[in-house]
């Protein structure tokens, strides 16, 4: 059973800056691919990055070139830097873990998460 714990969330100004941490604990934990999604007020849950096992990258069109995601297997932590935040990027932030699909569709459909820690709330307000 893998167990998904995220740190970081908090209250920032518009512009700002927060990095978010998710500790991974389980069995082979290396084989899964990690990630993020998040659930505005009245949203639909969204992907927002994941990172493949051998660390290939993606990104939802609304953070590319904003938000840089990254895993250290040694710790078991996946990190989600979010730089220029903006309003709409408030919602609660998941971590999310998976190993039976490739990562882009991973990242596209919660349906293929298999894996959801409890969320840690982000709020980009002045």
């Amino acid at each position: 059973q893998v167990q998904l714990v995220e740190f970081g969330g908090g209250l920032v100004q518009p512009g700002g800056s927060l990095r978010l941490s998710c500790a991974a604990s389980g069995p082979i934990l290396d084989y899964y691919h990690l990630g993020w999604f998040r659930q505005a007020p009245g949203k639909e849950r969204e992907g927002v990055s994941c990172i493949s096992s051998n660390n290939i990258l993606y990104y939802g069109d609304s953070v590319k070139g904003r938000f840089i995601i990254s895993r250290d297997n040694a710790k078991n932590t996946v990190y989600l830097e979010m730089n220029s935040l903006k309003p709409e990027d408030t919602g609660v932030y998941y971590c999310v873990a998976a190993s039976l699909t490739a990562i882009r569709p991973m990242c596209r459909s919660k349906s293929l998460i298999e894996y959801w820690g409890k969320g840690t709330p982000v709020t980009v307000s002045s």
